[in-house]
């Protein structure tokens, strides 16, 4: 009997990655139990898991352009002549 509740109950480590992976669908029915049961006792958790669904629904929701592959290797390029010049 004990052994079987050692299994549901996590470490906070253990909670915070379960927590990233059901927030990308990752995550086993499981692990998400374990999840559960792990935030009904731990704030910090709770807190984490919270602040973690803000952080994805502020990202989903923003208009970020980025740069194309051909940009970036420009400024790469533009960097590293630069720092070249800087070593000499």
């Amino acid at each position: 009997m004990m052994n079987k509740k050692n299994k549901l109950f996590i470490s906070c480590d253990e909670a915070s990655h379960n927590c990233d992976k059901s927030q990308y669908n990752e995550a086993s029915f499981l692990e998400k139990i374990k999840l559960s049961i792990h935030l009904l006792y731990c704030q910090a958790c709770r807190k984490y898991s919270k602040n973690n669904s803000k952080l994805s629904t502020v990202i989903e929701g923003s208009n970020v352009d980025c740069l194309e592959i051909k940009d970036k290797q420009k400024m790469k390029d533009c960097f590293e002549k630069e720092l070249k010049q800087q070593q000499q």
